[in-house]
Order: structure tokens, then sequence, then C-alpha cells
């Protein structure tokens, strides 16, 4: 079985991200990048896939900037096979991003599209269930375990009311949570296997794909700061404030 993998590059999680001065979206520059946390865990769920013997081939890949090679070797050094980027300069909204994998879908036939549930950048949450759509293949989001048998899969999400088991034909879309698994850090003998590995290059013309916006931003602006709290010295006093100051009662 031959899996995909879409992953992207993001602001690192551990950067504080700051809002351009003309507010047209935030700072980039000289900031530290990385994969999305989601993606990763999508990443490691298919290499255990593979460890398992349920999955022959890997295929990690990623739309934007020629840095995002170092995200696709980042995958490869955790056990990708190969990688394919999908060069662009401009910024890619969800519905495109989903014709340019459903492209890539066409061209390379995988039994399972695996990606994180959201990138941490836009929190978008669109791309899984789009190129589901587009595909006409079943899919199931926020994965917190996959069980793969017998040409289907095995989905289990978590909900409000607990946990929803549901099962699906192949091929599918999955997009994945936090909780399904603890992804690997790459070991230095993969990293340095990760740069013999191959990467293909298409331009976003090249698949034939129309990836003009459709979207515009207007202001990009920090949240406000949030006020000090206030400490009472009895119940009836924080009841009398969430009444009369604060009216949500």
């Amino acid at each position: 079985m031959k899996v995909l993998v879409p992953i992207k590059r993001v602001i690192d999680y551990n950067v504080k991200v700051r809002v351009k001065a003309d507010k047209t979206g935030v700072e980039i520059a000289n900031v530290k990048m990385s994969m999305n946390p989601f993606d990763e865990i999508s990443v490691e769920e298919a290499v255990r896939m593979k460890e398992a013997g349920k999955a022959d081939e890997i295929i990690a890949v990623s739309i934007g900037v020629q840095q995002c090679q170092e995200t696709i070797r980042t995958a490869l050094a955790m056990g990708a096979d190969r990688g394919i980027h999908i060069k662009t300069d401009e910024d890619i909204e969800p519905l495109a991003v989903a014709k340019l994998l459903k492209a890539l879908v066409e061209k390379e036939s995988p039994e399972l599209v695996i990606l994180g549930k959201q990138a941490i950048d836009d929190d978008s949450n669109q791309t899984g269930q789009k190129l589901a759509a587009l595909l006409g293949w079943a899919q199931g989001t926020f994965a917190s375990k996959i069980d793969l048998q017998n040409g289907k899969a095995e989905i289990t999400r978590e909900v409000d009311s607990g946990l929803e088991i549901m099962e699906v034909n192949l091929p599918a879309i999955v997009t994945v949570d936090l909780r399904l698994n603890e992804p690997r850090y790459a070991s230095l003998p993969n990293i340095m296997k990760a740069k013999k590995k191959p990467i293909d290059e298409f331009s976003i013309a090249e698949l034939g794909i129309d990836a003009t916006s459709r979207l515009e931003i207007l202001s990009v602006e920090a949240p406000k700061q949030r006020e000090a709290g206030v400490m009472v010295d009895s119940v009836a006093s924080l009841v009398d404030k969430l009444k009369n100051e604060a009216r949500v009662i």
C-alpha cells in the first residue's frame, strides 16, 4: 500500500509570532520554521504502518518555497521513502492545496492520504475534507487511533460525548489529532540517509491547477492583552461579580 503524507512548513510552535508593521501578515523573516506538529504525527503514523507491514511506500509532499525541501528532508529522516515538492512563492489557500494534492493522488495512486487535521499557522482545518470531496473518497477526521485491516480503516475519533469508532473503505483520507502517537526524533544516521533520498519537483503549472487565491486578507492584528484577574474573598462576592459586572449569569 502506498501512503501519501502532505506536510506544511510553518513557524516553529516555540516561537512567539509577531504581526508585521503593515498588518498584512505575520513576520517570517529570520524566524525559525519547522514541520507543522500535526503533520509530524501523520508522518509518524505512516512510518509505523510501514514498520507493521501494512504500507510499502511513504511519499511526503510539501507545497511552498524552496526551503520546504528542508521540511521534506525531515520527513525522509523520520522514515518516508521519497518526497515531492510543489514549488511556489505564493501563499496557497486550502482549496488550492486540495486541488494540487488531488492532481498528485491521480498521478501517484496512493490508497491512503494521511495528514494533520490543521496547520498551526492558519488553523483552517479544511484541506483534508476538501481533498476527500474532490476525490469522492471516504474520510475520517480527527483520528486518535487508526487500524488498517482487509482494505478498510477503522478510525477512532474523540468527540464531546466520548469516543466514536467508524470504518471506511480504502482508498481514504484521514486527518490526525494530537493523541494518535508521539513522533520520533530523527537519528543522525537517518538524517544522513535522508540526504540521498529523492525529491521530485513540480510547478503548479505543470500540474495544471489554477491556484489563484479566492480569499483576501484585510488585516492581521495581535490579540488584545488579557486583563489581570480579580481575587474575591467569598463565593457570594464571586457570584455578585459574575452577575453584576461580568453579566454572565
